[in-house]
């Protein structure tokens, strides 16, 4: 099978998984959600009130009438207005949307590298006092809350309990030097945590793969450690790492951006996500779900693109 064909195959599998993906989304939205009717007539309301809204929103409609009018907002990405603000729901994303990536995308692209390379030094060294000390920092970086890094993070790095370096809360993007200025404690806090988990998954993969023959042929004819790691470990471990990668990269943009942003004062998808629970402002968080469920089948058509890249072999299965 060509590449172009397999690339096809996959795109068309992805339309298929993001149909029956957007379905159970608004399924679970329509029937275990709260009533907007409700939530924008308040308690006081009156029946004419509350069936004036529904059919406005088109409440009162048929699911499958319901489920059209949700595949034309997907489509044409026009969500409606927030209920709170008033403000076109893309029009909100589209600002905060940069800010989340410039939040995250430092500690995301530290995290992995890092990660990476410890995972690298340690499997490496298995068994040896460098081994365990790296994977000894890793689970103390695990079992430790995002939350509680976060809050020390600020104390140590933000207050004038501690070194008072950092802006304990806000968010400017003026300059680099602003950037950097703002961008520092919620990176470091990211990177701390994220470290962990990344060591110890890329450590796993990498020790089984120097397991293989190959690896073992390859010492047998004198190949270097360096060449060994880099050329093939490294290289035929790539389908795991670029999975992690990819699927990583919903849950940091959303729920990973959520607890900073919330805490930092960020105004960034994780912050207008959190302010949405909490007023029940339905159309932010029907984009976000929907969008953020998009965007995980996205991921799986890359890492499948991607897969074939790696190994070519992929597409003859």
């Amino acid at each position: 099978m060509s590449l172009r064909e397999y690339c096809l195959r996959r795109v068309c599998f992805g339309l298929l998984l993001i149909a029956g993906v957007t379905f159970v989304s608004f399924t679970l939205m329509v029937y275990f959600g709260p009533d907007v009717a409700f939530v924008l007539a308040g308690r006081n309301s009156t029946a004419e009130e509350l069936q004036a809204i529904r059919d406005q929103f088109h409440l009162s409609d048929p699911f499958l009438v319901r489920y059209g009018l949700f595949l034309k907002e997907l489509v044409t990405l026009d969500f409606g207005n927030s209920f709170v603000t008033g403000v076109p729901v893309m029009r909100t994303l589209a600002k905060t949307i940069p800010i989340s990536l410039a939040v995250v995308l430092p500690g995301f692209v530290l995290g992995n590298v890092l990660g990476l390379g410890f995972a690298l030094i340690a499997a490496r060294f298995r068994g040896g006092w460098v081994d365990r000390l790296i994977m000894g920092a890793s689970v103390v970086g695990m079992s430790i809350s995002l939350l509680i890094v976060v809050i020390v993070a600020q104390i140590v790095l933000s207050s004038e309990y501690g070194l008072n370096l950092f802006p304990s809360r806000g968010w400017r993007m003026g300059s680099l030097s602003e950037y950097l200025t703002y961008v520092t404690v919620p990176t470091i806090a990211t990177v701390f945590v994220a470290l962990g988990y990344n060591t110890r998954f890329y450590r796993a993969v990498l020790v089984e793969e120097l397991s293989r023959d190959h690896v073992r042929t390859a010492r047998a004819f004198g190949a270097s450690p360096l060449n060994i790691m880099t050329r093939h470990v490294l290289k035929n471990a790539l389908i795991p790492i670029i999975t992690r990668i990819l699927f990583t990269i919903p849950l940091i943009v959303v729920s990973g951006s959520l607890v900073i942003e919330s805490y930092f004062g960020i105004p960034g998808v994780g912050k207008i996500t959190f302010d949405a629970i909490r007023s029940n402002d339905q159309p932010i968080l029907k984009a976000v779900v929907s969008l953020t469920a998009i965007l995980f089948v996205l991921m799986l058509v890359a890492a499948d693109i991607l897969y074939r890249a790696v190994d070519p072999r992929l597409g003859d299965q």
